[in-house]
């Protein structure tokens, strides 16, 4: 090959790489710009809130009697079921939504022996327990149990009433929704704030909804709470 065949092959070579070097560059560039852009974020939350009534009671009344002779717990057990059935019926509940549980016998003399042995040997349990949508009739007959002690049945320990919501999913979206455009707002005002345009959302968290009593005097009245967590990008 000829010096000046060999020269221009040199000269097209460097031309080339130097080309290349310059497209590395400007890609490069660009990536950095990119990933700069990506890296500016605002991180906010927002929340809504719904105040609503219970639909769903659910009323145990667990009880039991003690003796020594245990045909004799048996029939005041029974006798005692039968009392609080019928109030919840003479409150005009159906007897669909009365449960009764199965009967727990304890036989308190298996493992005490001499003077650790108590004066009664048996007790006989169980839990009979209204499931009512009929939430306002429930409260009217909370406000009357003590008419069961004045029929001598001792209701136990656990017998408050458990008020809840089921119908969650009717308000989920329009909270959620609320919520969202509550972050929204934030992620705005900080973008004015710190001289900056507010992009896309880079990523979203519905979080936890979370259904509480509104007050101590008032379980039959929920606080729903949606919180969400959205990440915003910015830009210049």
């Amino acid at each position: 090959m000829s010096r000046p065949t060999r020269t221009a092959t040199v000269l097209i070579a460097a031309v080339v790489l130097a080309l290349g070097f310059a497209a590395a560059g400007w890609f490069a560039a660009g990536g950095m710009e990119r990933l700069r852009a990506a890296d500016r974020f605002v991180t906010v939350k927002g929340s809504a809130e719904a105040i609503v009534d219970a639909d769903l009671v659910v009323w145990p009344l667990p009880h039991s009697v003690g003796g020594n002779d245990l045909a004799t717990v048996q029939r005041e057990l029974d006798a005692n079921t039968a009392i609080i059935r019928d109030f919840f019926l003479q409150a005009g509940f159906d007897a669909d939504s009365i449960v009764v549980s199965p009967p727990r016998l304890e036989d308190r003399w298996a493992w005490a022996y001499g003077d650790s042995r108590p004066p009664e040997r048996f007790r006989y349990a169980n839990t009979v327990s209204l499931r009512t949508d009929d939430v306002a009739k429930a409260l009217e007959v909370v406000r009357r149990s003590g008419e069961l002690v004045s029929r001598g049945v001792m209701v136990g320990e656990g017998s408050a009433p458990e008020f809840d919501y089921t119908k969650l999913n009717d308000i989920k979206p329009g909270l959620i929704a609320e919520a969202t455009a509550a972050a929204r707002d934030s992620a705005q005002q900080f973008a004015e704030d710190s001289g900056s345009r507010l992009g896309g959302i880079r990523s979203a968290n519905q979080g936890v909804v979370t259904i509480s009593d509104r007050d101590q005097s008032s379980p039959h009245v929920k606080r729903v709470r949606v919180v969400t967590t959205v990440e915003y990008f910015l830009r210049d």
